[in-house]
């Protein structure tokens, strides 16, 4: 088993290709709530959660899956105590940007609201995320290098990590890229640990496509999101390793 601490450059964590425009809205659809107004809509389905950034410390970086299918991409925000209140929440004009080459994507947002949602279009039907608590001000996301490979099971190696807290933590997002940060696999596990490409252990799947086995001499980056109950990112571990 190795313990690898490795720098990672700041290029690879904030590096994002151009996205289509901002949606454009009506003044009727500035506030969620009246943009729903004769729309049939799902809470609680866009896959989404929340980080401070590594590099910008006042940028919040709002992460989402899209869905095959999905479009209009749209983040809105709120101060209001309610999170639930889609009355308080406002429409952001911002693009979001498509992250590991696209498998997610991510708003970049400078403000000090209590809330967003993600929402977007999806077969004549418009999903929701789940309220995400914007914690930068009081609980910075940490940022790290700091991982454990064990790669003594051939080109399947099996990674874990500290938790910071078992009190805030309820799920763990595991992303395996290649160094051009194209999303080989993207997991969900309760405990701190995965195995490449082992899915007991695996709660929730985003992996679109079959993942290719590893090539040994290769180097690739693993990513771990450590995730609380009101989907604010307490920890992200970023860090290469090079296979056995």
């Amino acid at each position: 088993m190795k313990r690898l601490i490795y720098y990672i450059p700041l290029f690879l964590l904030m590096t994002c290709l151009e996205d289509d425009s901002v949606p454009l809205v009506n003044d009727n659809e500035t506030i969620l709530s009246n943009f729903l107004i004769d729309k049939t809509f799902l809470n609680d389905q866009v896959i989404a959660c929340a980080a401070s950034d590594n590099g910008i410390p006042d940028i919040n970086n709002i992460y989402f899956y899209p869905e095959d299918g999905s479009s209009d991409f749209r983040l809105y925000q709120s101060w209001a105590e309610d999170g639930k209140d889609f009355s308080k929440y406002q429409f952001v004009p911002q693009k979001s940007e498509p992250f590991f080459q696209g498998a997610l994507r991510v708003f970049k947002l400078r403000s000090d609201c209590k809330w967003t949602l993600v929402v977007f279009e999806k077969e004549g039907k418009t999903e929701i995320s789940t309220p995400i608590r914007m914690k930068l001000s009081f609980q910075p996301t940490v940022w790290s290098t700091d991982i454990m490979v064990d790669q003594s099971s051939s080109l399947m190696p099996h990674f874990s990590w500290s938790t910071l807290s078992e009190e805030n933590n309820v799920i763990f997002f595991q992303v395996l890229s290649t160094e051009a940060l194209e999303l080989l696999s993207g997991t969900y596990t309760k405990e701190n640990h995965f195995q490449y490409y082992n899915l007991k252990n695996v709660v929730l799947n985003v992996t679109r496509n079959e993942p290719p086995n590893l090539i040994s001499g290769e180097t690739y980056i693993f990513t771990v999101m450590d995730v609380s109950i009101d989907n604010w990112v307490n920890h992200v571990i970023m860090s290469p390793f090079t296979v056995e």
